[in-house]
């Protein structure tokens, strides 16, 4: 029901309460027993163990589990310990995530008001929140939350905090006539009160006409209660290869294990290598490297004023293709200034501490007298954000408040009221008196006397305002002695026109650029906000997130819109103004079905669903509420949308590291695996114990992959498209390379065998294990891009992975040369030769990884994939 658009009898009549003495103690009572408790009930919550032991349903996690039990089966406990703790890390990392994510609605119910005053039976008194029934007189004063949502019938300057459902930090002044669109937004609502904004200003009544989940708070509570968590693309992506690989490598190992038998190989010595070949296939490490990616990542973000809540965030930002962003405060520095001066028609240039000659002396005077706006002991300047920027204006100009109240001090006033849209003091001047009355240009203009009244100054007014100005007009009168009558009527006429001031919370400084990044990388930025739509339009093509031609879409619009229209709606527009929280989760909803990764902005209670529904919810760290933060996956710390571009650079580059480690495990566990099943069809002997196995994966897959986590950016990173939503893992020809690469490693092991073993090498099973080893390190380097040469990188340029290289070698060599290990690994030393033969034909499968590369470069592989 429009209850704006009801006059306060209507209301009461519909109610069946007395809009003066409320409900008596048994109707009330009656009515709480019908309607329920004034509360928002919290649901099913799942209990920490259910949390807990849902971190183990994930087919890689089963996977790896398996592992652990057959590496502890053959007799390798220390895989064992290292695949179970890897796999309690992780589980642990998602309970923390699950348990905070449980915590925004707790939030969203702490927001509700602990008490409420109300009238009941012609008297005041105080009751639970939760007490309050549809049709309490419910009374507010300065400083209290609003219990229930309220049809206000009688009020005294009554100003309303509504920013956490609005997301728009100026108070809103509140009427009680009725309203005659149906279809007004919940912000331009301004003859209610909604439960969980707070009284800034003023006192009022009300009478309640929605407790709980039918309050605008609790509709939200409900949005936020039935949206799923979003599994985040890097998730996805690694579920689908998990069960690729799984598949593939059982089939493999199956048929080693077969071939082996046929070959009249040990049935023991073929299951243990087939079991050894499994376990080194398995990429236990990657959950590691994944993990010490985002970890690495949410600290670097952290450092940028990003605090990352849920880890899988980090990385789904690189794959971002929009981005909705609030206006306020976020693209906007949330500071009224004074952008324009229009005195007399003439256009002034806003004052300055530097040039203050735009404006003229009375209206900078007006300025900061007709102003409530105090600098406080700390030299800030407190008060409504528009007075503060009028004060400021005149400040920098030369016109302090203080200095000026000492001549012109005030005598009197008339205060703001929303219904005459106006404010007026009256201030000694020399012998005189002085009035300045500042107000809506509608309201004032019509005031003056002169020819500032012709239409061409309303025009102007007009004409500021569409440029995403909010306009207020200031005039004066002069006055022998304060009059006996300060009232509005006979202060407030025939006034002489002073001039337009406009006023704008100016974008960020940082923000254009960072939208323009955006853009180069392919990301559409969208702006969805509370504000007025000429407002949002202006501020959106400053920034350049709307061009000519571009559309934009108010809230009363998206509400008429069919399912249909909204999905080529959400295609064209890029500014979406006075829309609803529902319509914010609509929007979300849309682009997603559309295939776009989405990334949400918001601070206030009205932003939590579309915030949690989003792929990425990015919540304000320093005007957001707590509900707002807790159904965020990121809070900004410093509110600030370039820091958003700055964390979708850092989520690119985490992806392209654990795309490294992908591609360089699968092409070393593709060498393996191509090792042992090819050896028996060539006629050559078993090529690895499963104790070579074991340790290729040991030494191979962990440190070098955890090196590879710290690989800096690419040069292009936010010069190329986001990736595809769908895209598999393994796109962009790193399958092809898995294969190719790790055939061609193979084969360099194999010939190494083949000669070893015909030319009667009684270290042939060494070298072989020395060439796999060490082939595999040469990757490691080779891998560091999927472009640019290693040479053209710098070997230095990541230190770490050099380190972790050369560590790798030592320890290779250990196994050749340290007596007490030759016995564990069943190697023997190998002679100069031996082992210069080893390092040369290692180098094989690097140098092919450069020649790929430079083929890359010159479009001719993978032209469509990179």
């Amino acid at each position: 029901m429009a209850w704006h658009t009801r006059t306060a009898a209507e209301v009461a009549a519909e109610l069946t309460t007395d809009p003066r003495s409320g409900l008596d103690d048994a109707e009330a009572a009656r009515r709480l027993a019908s309607h329920g408790p004034n509360a928002l009930p919290e649901g099913r919550r799942r209990s920490p163990i259910r949390m807990l032991l849902a971190q183990f349903t994930d087919l890689m996690v089963l996977v790896l589990l398996a592992a652990a039990v057959i590496s502890g089966a053959i007799g390798e406990p220390k895989d064992t310990v290292a695949i179970v703790a890897i796999v309690v890390l992780n589980a642990l990392l998602g309970f923390v995530q699950d348990y905070r994510a449980e915590r925004a609605l707790a939030a969203l119910k702490a927001m509700a008001a602990p008490q409420a005053y109300v009238r009941r039976a012609a008297g005041d008194r105080r009751i639970s929140a939760s007490e309050v029934v549809p049709g309490d007189l419910v009374l507010l004063e300065a400083g209290n939350v609003v219990p229930a949502d309220l049809r206000l019938v009688v009020l005294t300057h009554l100003r309303i905090d509504e920013s956490a459902l609005t997301g728009e930090s100026a108070p809103v002044d509140k009427v009680t006539d009725p309203l005659s669109d149906a279809e007004l937004p919940l912000g331009d609502r301004r003859n209610m009160a909604y439960r969980g904004t707070v009284v800034t200003y003023g006192r009022a009544a009300g009478v309640a006409i929605a407790t709980g989940l039918q309050t605008e708070l609790g509709r939200i509570g409900s949005l936020l209660r039935d949206q799923g968590e979003v599994q985040a693309p890097l998730q996805r992506r690694l579920a689908r290869f998990a069960r690729l690989l799984a598949v593939v490598i059982l089939a493999l190992c199956a048929v080693i294990f077969g071939v082996g038998l046929l070959r009249g190989v040990e049935p023991v010595l073929m299951l243990l290598t087939a079991v050894s070949l499994a376990v080194a296939a398995i990429p236990e490490a990657l959950p590691a490297v994944v993990t010490v990616s985002l970890a690495l990542g949410a600290r670097r973000m952290a450092a940028r004023n990003a605090l990352i809540r849920r880890l899988p965030a980090v990385e789904a930002l690189g794959s971002v293709t929009v981005i909705c962003s609030d206006k306020t405060g976020t693209l906007t520095a949330n500071r009224m200034r004074v952008r324009a001066l229009r005195a007399t028609g003439a256009l002034g240039r806003a004052p300055s501490p530097s040039d203050g000659a735009g404006a003229p002396p009375s209206l900078l005077r007006a300025m900061a007298l007709c102003n409530d706006a105090r600098r406080g002991p700390d030299g800030v300047v407190e008060g409504d954000p528009t007075e503060a920027a009028l004060f400021e204006a005149a400040a920098d100009a030369g016109y302090e408040k203080a200095a000026l109240e000492r001549t012109m001090p005030r005598l009197a006033e008339i205060p703001f009221s929303s219904e005459r849209a106006t404010m007026t003091t009256l201030h000694r001047d020399g012998g005189g008196v002085v009035a300045f009355t500042k107000g809506a240009p509608e309201r004032v203009i019509p005031m003056c006397t002169g020819p500032a009244t012709a239409s061409g100054t309303i025009a102007e007014a007009e004409e500021m305002a569409a440029d995403g100005l909010r306009v207020l007009a200031v005039a004066s009168r002069d006055f022998p002695d304060v009059p006996d009558d300060v009232s509005p009527q006979p202060i407030e006429t025939d006034l002489t026109f002073l001039g337009l001031v406009g006023l704008l919370d100016a974008p960020r400084p940082e923000a254009r650029a960072a939208v323009n990044e955006c853009k180069a990388a392919g990301i559409r930025v969208v702006m969805i906000t509370g504000d007025h739509p000429a407002t949002a339009a202006a501020i959106a093509r400053q920034l350049g997130i709307m061009e000519h031609g571009d559309r934009i879409v108010s809230g009363p619009e998206l509400a008429r819109l069919s399912a249909e229209a909204l999905g080529r709606a959400v295609d064209e527009a890029r500014v979406y103004a006075r829309v609803a929280p529902e319509q914010k989760l609509e929007i979300v909803k849309a682009l997603q079905e559309r295939g776009q990764i989405v990334a949400m902005t918001g601070d206030g209670v009205n932003d939590a669903p579309a915030l949690q529904r989003a792929d990425i919810g990015v919540a304000m760290g320093r005007s957001g509420s707590d509900v707002a933060r807790e159904a965020g996956s990121m809070v900004l710390l410093d509110d600030d949308f370039a820091t958003i571009v700055a964390a979708v650079r850092e989520g690119r580059r985490i992806y392209d590291n654990i795309r490294r480690f992908v591609r360089y495990i699968l092409t070393c566990n593709s060498a393996e695996i191509w090792t042992l099943f090819l050896a028996p069809f060539l006629g050559l002997p078993l090529p690895l114990l499963p104790i070579h196995i074991l340790w290729i994966n040991l030494v191979t897959d962990g440190l070098p992959g955890l090196a590879l986590a710290v690989e800096p950016e690419e040069r292009n990173v936010m010069a190329r498209p986001p990736r595809p939503p769908d895209e598999s893992m393994l796109a962009g020809g790193l399958w092809q390379d898995a294969l190719v690469i790790g055939l061609l490693m193979g084969g360099t092991t194999l010939f190494t065998l083949d000669w070893a073993f015909r030319t009667g090498h009684g270290h042939w099973q060494s070298m072989t294990f020395t060439v796999l080893t060490l082939s595999q390190l040469g990757n490691a380097l080779a891998v560091r891009s999927e472009r640019d040469s290693t040479f053209s990188l710098g070997f230095f340029s990541n230190l770490p992975l050099l380190a972790t290289v050369a560590f790798t070698v030592v320890l290779q060599m250990a196994t050749l040369y340290v007596p007490a290990l030759n016995r564990v690994f069943k190697t023997q030393p190998l002679s100069a030769r031996e082992l210069a033969i080893c390092v040369a034909v290692s180098t094989i499968g690097f140098l092919a990884v450069e020649c790929e590369k430079l083929l890359v470069r010159r479009g001719i592989l993978y032209r469509n994939e990179t």
